[in-house]
Order: structure tokens, then C-alpha cells, then sequence
């Protein structure tokens, strides 16, 4: 228990943790293939002699003999968990990607030794479960956070899902290798690839893992809506990942391919050839006589003769003609996206490889410095503080693994130093210095705001000033990409809001001109800690702290209430607490201390899409009011137990809290959403429990494994958002000199709004739009353009983000809707880089959906359990080498 006294005092019970642990499906007899989210368990048996199998390993092959994987039925590829709700064991692109992230990363920490650690060993896998936490903590030591790897493959996941849902991506055969055009989706294919090696050399991960999810869309696609499975072939194509070889024995345009099916299952409608085709779907194109089609119950082409169709997507007949397929395309796709992986591995070497899907237990460093002539002991105690955290986690697991360094005074901001090289880092902070301007206030969430450009997701941020922000038309915007990118921030200041001397100003400024800070502080999940000069240092430190990784506990009450002591659990997983405090605190004393854990949770909303041919749950950063709204869980670090033979924790509620004030807005149940030690759960959030204006908190509840309480709070609050915007990119990669359209869509769905439009792009190129203001009633939408003008002058791999911006006419209070959307900036390809073709750019919002139509957005009673109770069934024996890797 905590007690505390004095105005103004801050207390924030934390502790250490790492991540989720994954669950892993498949039966491997010489190499272990992972698993994840979707998936049910995995188990291994050696089948070879143990020195003979090891010898099989090489640091650039890929050795997978008599595998065999027990993957559970299921229904087309489709996009994620959630479609299991409409074909129950289905297998998905979110178990297929996930699966072959875990595959290639067991394979580099077998392949790389941990420093300081002893070497992993194959047969301390065999036999087991692998999830995971028990991947990173062999690897880099007991107790080592998955966090950031789980939130990694969460964002190629969802970006891979989104190319069901997205109108630039939905309905183009390109993208799904439909319609018979395979030349033409290999290219796409082998495109998104290069682009996603580019994107991962310029240091902007968010846009390779959107990319890379694309790719794999594509890649797992094939598998299932052409007919090489029905040809018999037990490996993936020799040649689909490799642009120098040709796609050879195409079917033409003239070669009729199947016959006709009048029932839902299409065992035989493939006429008997050699030749390789895929299905039509819909009207676009339109399919010619004697063509299969895609099939299901929301294909319009599987009505005209010949009908049915061969897509594989699924065990459920009615979405999936050739169902009794799917597993064989399943198994054959998980192979091909490891061999995806691996080529990304080989492209962009171990440590690249490792960035691009955040293998590593560490955070990021990113500081904010204000570099006025008043700020000497700030940027020394930022130097101290950055040197001894080098020092400290140098070569160790917690090292960072990306540095970001943005400077800022008046009038400039910037230019943004990003590096994963500590010497780099330092060398580039040491010549920081304090000269020139003085004068208050300063160009400080600009500079903040390149930061979150540039800064990975779930990072620390920190922002050292003394003094107020002369950009504060900015604080709404900063405050949606904090949550966008789930950044937290802190602002360190030497300012004291109430102090009248200082350094000069050219205005008497109010004494609210720090509410900006606060307001972005408070959005992000962050601090502001006012503090002078001669403790600067000291107040530093929490910066190491940050990097750490810490989880966050709720407090009861949650603000201070003079006179009522503050209290927090400290549960038995729990090594070790931190506990903050600063502001005006006369006195303070602590009751029964204890406790690091590595049990912590994600989560992400989402909008139930179940009109199309395959249904799923299209992700959203922040829920959209008036519509039905499901809460996706995930947690992490389960195995954490006092002891190892105790039973798994639980959470069976989540509780919304008000935020500051704290006051409880309801409690949902969780349901469990597959086996248990997966820890993924889903709550239905009424529109009723959004209603209510203002931020909230999430707070999970549950019990550990002998029956105590479990309690963890999410670091950042959540904010309904007014309407939903909806902002896709441009054709490929910006070059210099060009002109690139976009595309925006707005959305009402709970009633009428007269809003105001207002585009921005950083840097600043021209932006042009023909839509800045717009009424809407409720369930309407309106749709607009814009074009990004990219100067001869702009740098190559250099990012772009433009931001669209909806507000109330009326309404002052009603908080404004954001959407951003990362670009990048590609120059001439160098001689060994992929040609990026032209193709539609994943959109990064901050609440997105594809068309839809309201009466779709039914939302099951119960969520989940598609997987609970099903047996594994199916097995496919297969050799796999990845040889070549040069020629990609």
C-alpha cells in the first residue's frame, strides 16, 4: 500500500515485464515448426538420430524433412482469428504468417549463439510446446520481454488480413493471384518484397511489415485460389519468389479449365490438364466460357456456367468448393512463407532481419532535446543519462536496438538523426549544445512530432525543455499519433508553470501555456515532471528506467484524494515494483514493498466484417462511436506461475475507467478465443459503453493460478472517435518529381455531422484536396481526393506521412478524427534491388474500415472458441530446401 500527501502529487505503481506467449501447431520431425495466435499446440519427435539431424542445419538452409503438421480445418485463407466465428477450425493468414515468423526466428537463434549465453539446442525443443516467452527467455535469459517481437508480427498480420478489407486491395486479382492473372500477381509478389527490403534499409519497419503482410497475403493466396495442389504438387513453387525464373505451363485465355458444379462441394469440376489457372471472382473481370471460378456463397462469377469453383480458403463448403484441399493448400503455404521469411533474412542479413520483427527484448531510445542558449544542464543531464544506458545494456539482451535524436528551438526543428549504432548515437548527441535563442516559447511538439515519425512503436519518448510550446495548434494531432503509434511520452521540464523570471520572452505568456504537454502526456500514457536545473540529472534517470519495460499496475483510487492512501496489488508474479512519485508532496511512506513480471497485456479493436468472401475482423486504433466495437486481447507472459506446476493465470473481465478521474464506465466479459495458453480473448463493446465523451482506461481482471487476484492496467488510455476516416495511398513508392493521388473516405454512423477538413504532409510538400468540408447524417459517407506533389529535391528513402484531420463545426468539444498515412520516398533502384511496380499502398490509419454496409456488423453473442475442442487432423510429409538466395 502506498500513502501519500501534498498538492499536486503523482504516484504510478509499475513493474517490469515481458510478453505473451504463442502458442505452436504442427509435428515436426527434424526441424521444429512454431506456432502462434490462431493455432492450436505443436508437437516434435525426432525421427532421425540427434547428431545426425543437427548435421542437417546450415547458417543459410533451411533443412525440413518428414514434416508433419497437424493444422486444424479450415476455411480459405481467411484474414484472421476472428473468421472463425463463421468456419469454426479454420486455419488463417494470421496463423499462417505467424507460424513462419516463429519457424525462421527458432532457426536464427539456433544459428547464433546469445553472447554470453550458451547456444540454443534443437533437442531442448523437441517434445514441447514452443510458445514464445520460452523462446525469448532460452535465448536471451528468464524473464526477457516477447513484447515488442508479439507487437512485430501483430502489425504484418493485421497488415496481411487488411488486403481482404481494403478497397484498393480487396477486389484486384492481382493481389489474390485470381482471374488467372499469376504473371501478374508474381510480380506484384516479388515487388512488395523488394519494397519491404527497402523500407527495412531506410529504418521505417511500420511501412516493411505493412508491406511485407501484402506480400504474404499474395504468396498464401496462390496456394489456395489456384489449382497447383490439384496437380498434385507437394512443395511450394520452385520459382514463385525468384523474378528471374519464369512462371512456366500457364493456362491461356483460350483453355477451357473446369466444368460444371451445382452443389456447394466441387471435388471433380477441374477438367483433367497440366496447365496452372486460378478462379474468377466477381464481375471484374468478367469470366470467360469454360473458366473456373473462385466460388462460395459471395462469388457472383460461381453462378454462370460452368459453376462452383476451386478456392481452397476454407474446410466449409459453402465458402470453399474444394474444402476437402484446404489443408494440403495450407501446409504448402506455411512452407512458402518461411521460405519468404528466410529470403528476407538472407536480403537483409541477422541484424536487419531482427529490426524488421523487433527480436529483441529491448526498447528503442528516442530524446526530444531543446537546444536554446537556458539549456546546458538539460542536454548534459540527457548525454549522462544516454551514455550510462550505452554502457549499461552494451552487447547485453536489453541493449537498444534503435536510437532517434531530434533537436529543436526557434524557429527550426529538426533534422531528425535516427541510427541503430550506440557510437553513432552518442557521438551525434555529444555534439549537441546549448547556443542562441533563449527566448520563450519553442518550436517543441513540431520536433515531437518527427519523432513519432521516426520512433518505433511501443517506445519511451522523452522530451527535455524549459520551455512552452509556440506550435500548440499541433497538441490534437501529436496526440492521435501517440496513440496511433501506442508511444509513450514524457516531458521533462525545467520550467516551473507558476515561475515569473526566466528566460526572456517576447509575450506575457499564460500560466497554462504547459497544458499542451500535459494534454499529449496524458493521451500517450506519458508524464510531465516539472523540475529545476540543479535535479535535472537525477529526474533523468527515468529514462532508463522507461527503457526497461514496464508494465503497469491500477490504482485505487485512481487520482490522489488528499488524505486517502493510494493503493495497488502486488500479485505473486511479481519480482520487482517501481514506484514514481513527484510534484508537491510534503511526505510519503510505502507499505509492504515487493516485486519485475513478464505478465502484461496488448490489445487492439475492431469492426466484424462478415459480408464478403472472407470474413474476419478489420483492426482499428481507436473505436468508432455508433458502432459495435470488439476489444481483442492479448496476453502476455501466461507462463509466469510462483510455481512451475501451478495452473495457467486468467483474465475474465476488462473494466473501462474515465480518464483522469477514474470513475468505472463498465466491465465486459473476456471469452477465450482457441486453446487458453494462446491468451488471446475478445470482448464485445456495446455502443452504449462508448458513449460517453472523453478518454478511458482498460483494465484486466482475473485470477493467477492458485485462485489470488490479477490486475493490469493498459499504459495508454483510449478515445472514441467521432466518425471514421478512412485515407489509401498512392500507386508504389513517391519518386522525386511526381504527383501521387490519394484517396479519402469519411463516415458517420451516429448521426449528423457538419465537419471541417484539413490536410497536412511532413515534410512539407504541396498537398492539394478537393473535399474540406462536408455534412453527413447518420450511416453516410463521403469520399474526396487529394495530391501530394513529391519535389525534384526530396531525399531518397526518406518518409512521408500526411494526415488528414476531421472537426466539428459546431462542436468545440468534440475531439477532432485523425488519419495518417506513411509513405516512402524511393529513388533510383540500384542494380541488385527488385523494381517496385505499380500497386496500391496500405493505408496506416487511425480508424479504418473497408466499404460496408451496417447491417453486416452483427456481432456474435459469443466470441471465439472456434479452435477449442478440435481435433488436429491431416498430415503431409515434405522436403524443403532454400537454396539460391542470391538470385532474389
Amino acid at each position: 500500500m502506498i500513502e501519500g500527501r501534498g498538492r499536486g502529487s503523482q504516484l504510478r505503481g509499475q513493474s517490469r515485464c515481458p510478453w505473451r506467449e504463442l502458442g505452436l501447431p504442427g509435428n515436426l520431425c527434424c526441424f521444429l515448426l512454431s506456432g502462434e495466435p490462431s493455432v492450436p499446440q505443436v508437437r516434435v519427435s525426432a525421427m532421425l538420430p540427434m547428431d545426425e539431424l543437427l548435421s542437417h542445419l546450415g547458417p543459410s538452409l533451411l533443412l525440413l524433412l518428414q514434416l508433419q503438421l497437424l493444422l486444424p480445418p479450415a476455411s480459405a485463407f481467411f484474414p484472421n482469428i476472428w473468421s472463425l466465428l463463421a468456419a469454426p477450425g479454420s486455419i488463417t493468414h494470421q496463423d499462417l504468417t505467424e507460424e513462419a515468423a516463429l519457424n525462421v526466428t527458432l532457426q536464427l537463434f539456433l544459428e547464433q549463439p546469445p553472447p554470453g549465453r550458451p547456444p540454443l539446442r534443437l533437442e531442448d525443443f523437441l517434445g514441447r510446446t514452443l510458445l514464445a516467452d520460452n523462446l525469448f527467455a532460452a535465448y536471451f535469459g528468464p524473464g526477457s520481454p516477447s513484447r515488442r517481437f508479439r507487437a512485430a508480427l501483430g502489425e504484418v498480420s493485421r497488415a496481411n488480413a487488411a488486403q481482404d478489407f481494403l478497397p484498393t486491395s480487396r477486389n484486384d486479382p492481382d493481389l489474390h493471384f485470381d482471374a488467372e492473372r499469376l504473371g501478374q500477381g508474381r510480380t506484384r509478389l516479388v515487388g512488395a518484397l523488394g519494397e519491404t527490403v527497402v523500407a527495412a534499409r531506410a529504418l521505417d519497419h511500420t511501412l516493411a511489415r505493412q508491406r511485407l503482410g501484402a506480400a504474404l497475403h499474395a504468396l498464401q493466396d496462390f496456394y489456395s485460389h489456384s489449382n497447383w495442389v490439384e496437380l498434385g504438387k507437394q512443395q511450394p513453387h520452385p520459382h514463385l519468389l525468384w523474378p528471374r525464373q519464369g512462371l512456366r505451363n500457364l493456362a491461356q485465355v483460350g483453355d477451357p479449365t473446369c466444368s460444371d458444379c451445382e452443389g456447394l462441394s466441387c471435388p471433380g469440376n477441374l477438367l483433367g490438364f497440366t496447365l496452372l489457372t486460378s478462379g474468377y471472382f466477381g464481375t471484374h473481370p468478367s469470366k470467360p466460357p469454360g473458366k473456373c471460378s473462385h466460388g462460395g456463397h459471395f462469388d457472383q462469377s460461381s453462378s454462370q456456367p460452368p459453376r462452383g469453383g476451386i478456392n481452397k480458403d476454407s474446410t466449409s463448403p459453402g465458402f470453399s468448393p474444394h474444402h476437402m484441399l484446404h489443408l494440403q493448400a495450407a501446409n504448402l503455404a506455411l512452407l512458402a512463407s518461411i521460405q519468404a521469411f528466410s529470403l528476407l533474412r538472407s536480403r537483409l542479413g541477422d541484424r536487419g532481419f531482427s529490426r524488421l520483427l523487433d527480436i529483441t527484448p529491448a526498447s528503442s531510445l528516442s530524446f526530444v532535446l531543446d537546444t536554446t542558449g537556458s539549456m546546458g544542464e538539460e542536454i548534459n543531464a540527457a548525454k549522462i543519462q544516454a551514455r550510462h544506458i550505452v554502457e549499461q545494456r552494451r552487447g547485453g539482451p536489453m541493449e537498444p536496438t534503435h536510437y532517434v535524436l531530434v533537436p529543436f528551438h526557434d524557429p527550426g526543428f529538426g533534422p531528425v538523426f535516427t541510427t541503430s549504432d550506440p557510437d553513432s548515437f552518442w557521438q551525434q548527441l555529444n555534439e549537441i549544445h546549448a547556443l542562441g535563442g533563449g527566448d520563450e516559447p519553442e518550436m517543441c511538439l513540431s520536433a515531437l512530432e518527427l519523432a513519432l515519425l521516426h520512433t518505433p512503436p511501443l517506445s519511451d519518448i522523452f522530451v527535455f525543455t524549459d520551455a512552452s510550446p509556440k506550435d500548440a495548434f499541433l497538441t490534437n494531432r501529436v496526440k492521435s499519433l501517440t496513440q496511433e503509434r501506442r508511444c509513450r511520452v514524457t516531458f521533462l521540464v525545467t520550467e516551473d508553470p507558476s515561475r515569473v523570471q526566466g528566460r526572456p520572452r517576447r509575450e506575457v505568456l499564460s500560466p497554462l501555456r504547459f497544458e499542451p504537454y500535459e494534454a499529449v502526456a496524458l493521451a500517450s500514457g506519458g508524464e510531465v515532471i516539472f523540475t529545476k536545473d540543479q535535479y535535472i540529472r537525477d529526474v533523468a534517470a527515468i529514462a532508463g528506467d522507461s527503457v526497461a519495460n514496464l508494465v503497469t499496475l491500477p490504482l485505487e483510487p485512481p487520482v490522489v484524494v488528499p488524505e486517502r492512501p493510494l493503493v495497488f496489488s502486488v500479485d505473486g508474479l511479481l519480482q520487482r515494483v517501481t514506484v514514481r512519485i513527484h510534484g508537491e508532496v510534503s511526505s510519503f511512506w510505502i507499505r509492504n514493498p515487493a516485486a519485475q513480471t513478464s505478465l502484461d497485456f496488448l490489445f487492439h479493436f475492431g469492426i466484424p466484417m462478415e459480408d464478403g468472401p472472407h470474413p474476419g475482423l478489420y483492426p482499428l486504433t481507436q473505436p468508432v462511436a455508433g458502432l459495435q466495437t470488439q476489444l481483442l486481447v492479448e496476453v502476455t507472459g501466461l507462463g509466469s506461475r510462483r510455481n512451475p506446476g501451478d495452473p495457467l493465470p486468467h483474465f475474465s473481465h476488462i473494466v473501462l475507467r474515465g480518464v483522469p478521474h477514474g470513475a468505472e464506465l463498465g466491465r465486459v466479459p473476456l471469452e477465450p478465443m482457441g486453446p487458453r495458453e494462446r491468451g488471446l480473448l475478445a470482448a464485445s463493446l456495446p455502443p452504449t459503453l462508448l458513449s460517453t465523451a472523453g478518454p478511458f482506461s482498460l483494465e484486466l481482471i482475473g485470477q493467477d493460478g492458485v485462485g489470488q487476484g490479477l490486475h493490469r492496467a493498459a499504459p495508454q488510455p483510449c478515445a472514441v472517435v467521432p466518425v471514421l476516416l478512412e485515407l489509401s495511398g498512392p500507386s508504389g513508392f513517391l519518386a522525386p518529381g511526381t504527383e501521387a493521388l490519394l484517396s479519402l473516405r469519411i463516415a458517420s454512423f451516429s448521426g449528423p455531422q457538419d465537419l471541417d477538413l484539413k490536410t497536412s504532409v511532413n515534410p512539407s510538400f504541396a498537398l492539394t484536396s478537393n473535399l474540406s468540408r462536408v455534412h453527413l447524417e447518420q450511416n453516410e459517407s463521403a469520399w474526396g481526393c487529394l495530391w501530394l506533389k513529391v519535389p525534384d529535391t526530396a531525399a531518397s528513402d526518406s518518409v512521408v506521412m500526411v494526415t488528414v484531420t476531421a472537426m466539428d463545426r459546431e462542436a468545440s468539444t468534440v475531439p477532432p478524427t485523425h488519419a495518417f498515412l506513411r509513405l516512402l520516398v524511393l529513388g533510383p533502384a540500384p542494380q541488385d534491388q527488385l523494381p517496385a511496380p505499380v500497386h496500391s499502398t496500405d493505408p496506416v490509419l487511425t480508424t479504418t474500415s473497408s466499404v460496408f454496409h451496417l447491417s453486416t456488423l452483427v456481432t456474435p453473442g459469443r466470441a471465439g472458441g472456434g479452435l477449442v475442442g478440435n481435433p488436429w487432423r491431416g498430415t503431409v510429409g515434405a522436403v524443403l530446401l532454400l537454396l539460391g538466395l542470391a538470385s532474389w
